[in-house]
């Protein structure tokens, strides 16, 4: 499987940095009990290493939940450790955390959570971040106006620093703005719009990351791929692989 893995990303020119995989859902380092944070770092692990066997390079996971038994600092910490337990068991591959939308107990809602798990990791090489942008909408970070979408940029660059950005989900949003709800819907038919996908694809600080389509309905993956290249301003398009369903 790895073998063919390799071959037909090679033969279909999906290069390893703009494959970002996602971990399982299931898996929670933030956990507040030490056996099921254990059992969600030993998932982790194997996950990295399987990346390494198919040669790729990065691996995407969302945060992970206080459950409401701890507070979002000492979820935040165990999260940390543990992810520098899993650097000094793994090589080479970045974890890269994904903002929340903050529903239930998940942290990772605010740039600041995400800055403060970056603060206490301890090989800076090995972490990133991705954004999803319905979960930006619901936690509070608007898009769809030139002015927010500027200040919600300058708030990360700030915050975070765009030296950690490793790569984008692309949804709209079927939750409404600061609602803390995940729901995703397809490019255009939510409360996000049209108009904030304008302004993502032609932002200079998204070029040569992947911009991962993850939206509902597989039946019009390839549509709202042509709708997004559609909106770039500029003459030369980014590679097509560079814009993969999840």
């Amino acid at each position: 499987n790895i073998t063919k893995f390799k071959f037909n990303c090679n033969r279909k020119g999906f290069y390893p940095d703009l494959i970002m995989p996602h971990d399982s859902y299931l898996i929670n380092l933030g956990h507040p009990d030490q056996l099921k944070r254990k059992k969600s770092l030993n998932a982790f692990v194997d996950e990295i290493r399987r990346c390494n066997l198919l040669g790729l390079k990065m691996i995407n996971f969302h945060p992970g939940s206080s459950l409401g038994k701890i507070t979002e600092s000492d979820c935040l910490k165990f999260i940390a450790d543990s992810l520098n337990t899993s650097h000094i068991q793994t090589d080479n591959i970045i974890t890269v955390v994904e903002n929340t939308a903050g529903q239930g107990y998940n942290v990772g809602y605010r740039f600041e959570h995400l800055a403060q798990l970056i603060d206490m990791i301890e090989n800076k090489d090995r972490i990133g971040v991705c954004l999803d942008t319905c979960h930006l909408f619901a936690a509070g970070y608007d898009l769809r106006k030139r002015a927010s979408f500027d200040k919600t940029m300058n708030e990360f660059g700030n915050i975070i620093g765009f030296k950690f950005l490793r790569g984008m989900h692309l949804n709209d949003a079927r939750s409404d703005y600061q609602s803390r709800v995940d729901r995703h819907a397809s490019i255009g038919k939510g409360n996000l719009g049209k108009s904030a996908f304008r302004f993502i694809m032609n932002y200079q600080k998204f070029d040569d990351i992947p911009l991962i389509l993850e939206t509902p309905d597989n039946d019009i993956w390839e549509r709202e791929i042509e709708l997004l290249l559609s909106m770039i301003k500029k003459k030369t398009a980014p590679q097509q692989s560079s814009l993969l369903p999840d």
